[in-house]
C-alpha cells in the first residue's frame, strides 16, 4: 500500500469508500476523490469553533458583504445589481486571491453567526460540560487487529469518546450512522482507546438548533467491527491482485 499510494495506513474515510466501490477507494487513496460542499465547509468551521476556537482566525476570513460594498464607489453601491458590476467583481476577486495567498478559506458572516448560535445552544444545554470536556482532536495512530489505522478523535474525555455531528434531523441520525458508516469510526476509536463509552453529540442545523446526546450501543459497535473487517478484506483482496489489475471490472453482488 505504501508503494502504491504513499500511505501505510487506513482511515475511516478510506474504509468507507472500500465498502461502496473499490474504484472509489483507489481514487480516494490516490488523492483524486475530493468532496467539496457547503455542508462540509460548515461542518469543518463548526468543529473548529467548538473545539479549537483559537485557530479560527488563522484558518478563515469572514466575508462581510456590507463592509466590502461600503468600500466601493457610490455608483456601485446604488446599482440595482451591484454584484454584476465590474468594480464589485474585481473587489471580490481580490478578496479571494488574498485569502488563497494567506492559506485561508472565506466564510460568510451568516455561516459564522450560525455556528456561534449552535455552540451557544450546546453550552446552555450542558452537553459541552458533561460530554465534551477533555482533549480535542486527539490523534489515533496504530495497529488495529494487525491493520494500521489513523484518525482524529473530536473529544477524548475521562473514560469516554465524543464525536460531534451536525445534521438536518435528529430523528434521522440513526440512519446516518448506518448510511455514512459512522459505526466504523466508533469501533476504531473505541477499540484503540480501550473504551466502550462512545457518544455522538448531534445538533440540528436549523433553529432552534436542537442538540442530542446519542450513545453508541453494543450492537452498533459490533456492526462497525463487521464493516471494518469486511472493508479490510475487500482492500486486501484488491491489493493482492497487483497494480495492473483494473478495478473497473469489479461489480457488487448481493441478495435481498
Amino acid at each position: 500500500m505504501q508503494s502504491r499510494y504513499g500511505k501505510d495506513y487506513l482511515s475511516y474515510s478510506s474504509l468507507k469508500q472500500a465498502l461502496g466501490d473499490i474504484v472509489q477507494f483507489d481514487r480516494y487513496m490516490r488523492g483524486e476523490l475530493k468532496y467539496k460542499s457547503d455542508a462540509l465547509d460548515f461542518g469543518t468551521l463548526y468543529d473548529m469553533m467548538l473545539f479549537e476556537p483559537e485557530k479560527v482566525s488563522d484558518s478563515y476570513i469572514i466575508f462581510d458583504e456590507e463592509a466590502l460594498l461600503g468600500g466601493l464607489s457610490e455608483k456601485t453601491q446604488q446599482s440595482k445589481n451591484y454584484k454584476l458590476t465590474k468594480e464589485y467583481k474585481e473587489a471580490l476577486q481580490r478578496l479571494h486571491l488574498d485569502a488563497a495567498e494567506a492559506g485561508k478559506m472565506i466564510i460568510s458572516t451568516e455561516m459564522h453567526t450560525q455556528s456561534e448560535a449552535m455552540i451557544d445552544r450546546l453550552r446552555k444545554s450542558g452537553l459541552i460540560d458533561s460530554h465534551m470536556t477533555g482533549d480535542y482532536q486527539v490523534l489515533v495512530d496504530g495497529d488495529l487487529n494487525g491493520v494500521p489505522v489513523k484518525g482524529y478523535i473530536d473529544c477524548l474525555g475521562d473514560g469516554y469518546i465524543t464525536d460531534s455531528k451536525s445534521t438536518q434531523s435528529i430523528n434521522k441520525f440513526r440512519y446516518s450512522v448506518r448510511d455514512f458508516s459512522y459505526d466504523i469510526q466508533a469501533y476504531i476509536y473505541s477499540k484503540m482507546k480501550g473504551t466502550k463509552e462512545f457518544y455522538w453529540v448531534v445538533q440540528e442545523k436549523t433553529y432552534p438548533y436542537t442538540p442530542a446526546l446519542v450513545k453508541c450501543s453494543e450492537s452498533t459497535l459490533f456492526a462497525g467491527e463487521m464493516k471494518f473487517n469486511q472493508a479490510v478484506a475487500l482492500i486486501r483482496q484488491y491489493l493482492n491482485r497487483g497494480e495492473d489489475y483494473d478495478p473497473m471490472v469489479e461489480f457488487i453482488e448481493f441478495e435481498v
